[in-house]
């Protein structure tokens, strides 16, 4: 009995400690829940205001930053990753906070990071990164001095799509600031992983895998070389029949961004057999694709007529004409130097811009856009369809573009390039032209520097053509002449001899000012003769 009673109180006591340590256990993990839970609230509350851009100056205030940072190394994956995301945010609003991750010691974090966990703190880390590299030259430079550029090439390598988006990406915002930091990314070994990443199935990865290879390739030969032997054109070239607008936004991108530095880059694009697929996309329902399709179609024309002469062969300048007369604004200005660009070449290929009605649009966007540099471009290309030969000149003239281009060149309010440009056109044009009936209004209206042009083309055309001289006087321009005031032994003064030199002396003074009221003093002083 007694050693039974010994029993139920060991049992008893036995019962109550574990139940106290249970309960003990509990409490003390119940604290570390509540603290995980108070961490994952934090950077999820955290993640969810850097959205709305009134929170960002409150947040970095309070501090965000510094409280943040720990975060990224917390032992739970989701507060990590929310973390990074909400550094992301931040950092992606303005470059002071992007400097402020830099300052705080975060990016060796990341990248870290990078090598190390999972692919959804991956992509984070990633964007983090990538919004610090996006603000300046500075900032990126950071980013690279971190050791970035070699995990985020080995993140290309990732299985997971999203992983390799995040990465091209964050290359992409390093690689466009400037030509060292594009050879840094160049030198992390990531084109040829960029190039396989536009071969992938998903286009959002397409689509960030040649933004960035065109951000490489735009700063020098050297890069776009890179990129080219890579292998990045055939792929690139395939892709422009792509129905979707923003990866066909990119590839035309990347492939101009070939194409513009060397007579050879733009050769291999042409290799591709990209005419005349690509001209179909100068109508496409995307302003983007509109008009980066006809910057690449401008960045191959510029480069020698052969090239300018195959894009004509394959139907690309009555396209561009077409694209340019459904266009307005900035969208029409790579048409407009396209068709510069071509007609600058040669006689014939000027001839296959004016014949396919090219003057008529050119005219038309001189006439109707506000913007001084379209002005300036369309002023630049009709100068360059005109200046040739007498036909040339004549085609541009009857389009009534010489009045517009003085007006361009006499607005107070015109940019000094829309006067440069403007100014140039008009002389190119004029020193060509014969066709006397599109001249005789600058008579009128053209300063002296102008009107020595004009007159010198009235001075070629009238001792040899009756009919005009009898035209000349008929339409005032005769007159005209008697009243401009040119320097004695002046290039003017001579052109105006000679065009004097084609009339009788007494037709001459007729139209000379105050020859009327010479003739009303004579009347005064003429004493009349009386007869009986």
């Amino acid at each position: 009995a007694v050693v039974s009673t010994q029993s139920g109180h060991y049992g008893r006591d036995t019962n109550y400690i574990l139940r106290y340590f249970n309960m003990t256990t509990r409490q003390i993990l119940n604290v570390f829940e509540q603290y995980q839970k108070a961490r994952t609230a934090f950077v999820q509350a955290v993640a969810d205001l850097s959205t709305r851009p009134q929170n960002i100056e409150t947040l970095q205030n309070a501090g965000v930053m510094s409280l943040l940072r720990p975060l990224l190394l917390d032992i739970v994956p989701s507060v990590q990753q929310t973390a990074a995301l909400a550094l992301g945010r931040l950092a992606n609003y303005s470059d002071d906070l992007a400097e402020a991750v830099v300052k705080g010691d975060i990016l060796p974090q990341l990248v870290y990071s990078l090598a190390e966990q999972n692919r959804f703190y991956k992509k984070a880390a990633a964007f983090v990164l990538r919004a610090v590299a996006k603000h300046s030259p500075p900032l990126a430079q950071a980013v690279v001095d971190s050791g970035a550029l070699d995990a985020l090439a080995i993140c290309l390598e990732e299985f997971d799509p999203g992983v390799k988006e995040a990465a091209a990406w964050a290359l992409g915002y390093i690689a466009r600031h400037n030509g060292e930091l594009a050879q840094s990314v160049v030198d992390s070994g990531a084109v040829p992983l960029l190039v396989l990443c536009i071969q992938e199935p998903e286009l959002s990865l397409k689509r960030i895998a040649a933004s960035a290879l065109s951000d490489i390739s735009k700063h020098s030969p050297e890069l776009a070389q890179t990129v080219v032997d890579a292998g990045a054109i055939a792929h690139l070239a395939h892709l422009t029949l792509n129905p979707d607008a923003k990866l066909k936004r990119q590839v035309f991108s990347a492939l101009s961004q070939i194409s513009k530095h060397s007579v050879e880059l733009a050769e291999m694009v042409v290799e591709a057999e990209i005419f005349p697929n690509i001209l179909t996309c100068l109508k496409d329902s995307d302003e983007y694709v509109k008009k980066n399709c006809a910057t690449l179609i401008r960045e191959i024309a510029k480069h020698t007529p052969e090239l300018a002469q195959l894009i004509v062969n394959a139907g690309g300048v009555a396209a561009v004409i077409d694209y340019v007369g459904d266009s307005v604004g900035n969208v029409r200005l790579p048409g407009i130097m396209m068709l510069g660009y071509v007609a600058a070449h040669s006689e014939n290929l000027a001839m296959a811009v004016i014949v396919s009605k090219g003057v008529v649009q050119l005219a038309i966007a001189l006439q109707e856009e506000q913007e001084d540099h379209i002005q300036a471009a369309a002023a630049w290309a009709l100068g360059q369809a005109g200046r040739h030969t007498p036909e040339h000149a004549k085609a541009v003239a009857q389009a009534n573009v010489l009045p517009t281009l003085l007006q361009c060149y006499l607005r107070a309010g015109s940019s000094e390039d829309l006067q440069t440009k403007a100014k140039k056109a008009l002389k190119n044009i004029l020193q060509k032209c014969v066709h006397l009936p599109a001249l005789e209004p600058l008579l009128h209206d053209a300063p002296p520097n102008i009107l020595k042009h004009v007159v010198a083309q009235f001075s070629k055309v009238l001792p040899h053509d009756a009919k005009a001289r009898r035209l000349f006087v008929t339409s005032g321009g005769l007159k005209k002449v008697q009243e401009i005031k040119a320097e004695p032994g002046s290039a003017l003064m001579e052109y105006i001899n000679i065009i004097n030199g084609c009339y009788p002396e007494e037709i001459v003074r007729y139209y000379s000012p105050g020859y009327s009221e010479r003739l009303l003093e004579r009347i005064d002083n003429h004493m009349p003769i009386m007869t009986n």
